[in-house]
């Protein structure tokens, strides 16, 4: 129990970010209106998904240092949890962006960033998938996994702001929580990031635990 504290203060954490979400008092602004909500949900996805990704990275040059194939192996799980935040992340946004922008998908440069970001990691599992020997696939993998986690961050932090962008913080668009967000906001909102990357982290363990599973009955 004292091992999995952890997962007991994600559980809490998240009722608490999801009750809110939906029945707690939010801040009335033009044209956001109910829709700024899911700044509790889209916005904390994007740092799990990151948050995710580094760590993937991360094991991914442990792998390059050691040989290790469990570290590979860790990395591609927490790589695959991070692909389903990002989906999460893109659908969540999407569905405000209908509201807030008339449309789901806007022809914006942070939208099309991350859309090229997400491509670029299906394509590191496809790139997985082609490949009968574990220990090139596993080289091959890790070198395309970190130059994947070196490109995305530029991709969609840096490249959005050098253009006109509809999304706040980029192109000259004002941060969201310059103007919109209040201490209401911000006592779910800070939660909500912890809250959801202890969650992908708890996925993540559960999926290594099940290939290690695989691995071992292989063997």
């Amino acid at each position: 129990m004292k091992k999995n504290w952890w997962k007991a203060l994600a559980v809490l954490i998240l009722t608490y970010v999801v009750f809110q979400g939906f029945l707690g008092v939010v801040p009335r602004q033009p044209i956001l209106n109910e829709s700024i909500r899911n700044v509790y949900f889209h916005v904390p996805l994007w740092f799990g998904m990151i948050t995710l990704l580094l760590t993937s990275a991360v094991y991914s040059i442990r792998y390059l240092r050691n040989g290790k194939s469990d570290d590979d192996l860790v990395a591609v799980e927490f790589a695959n949890t991070a692909i389903l935040y990002g989906i999460l992340g893109c659908a969540t946004g999407s569905l405000w962006a209908n509201f807030t922008w008339g449309e789901p998908w806007p022809n914006d440069p942070k939208l099309n960033s991350v859309a090229v970001g997400m491509l670029m990691y299906l394509a590191y599992l496809i790139l997985r998938g082609s490949f009968d020997d574990e220990q090139r696939r596993a080289r091959i993998s890790a070198v395309y996994n970190i130059f994947a986690f070196a490109v995305f961050v530029p991709l969609i932090f840096v490249v959005p702001r050098l253009t006109d962008s509809l999304h706040p913080g980029n192109g000259g668009n004002p941060a969201f929580g310059q103007y919109d967000m209040d201490n209401n906001l911000r006592m779910v909102f800070y939660p909500a990031i912890i809250g959801f990357i202890l969650l992908g982290l708890w996925i993540t363990e559960l999926r290594v635990r099940l290939r290690r599973l695989k691995v071992a009955l292989e063997e």
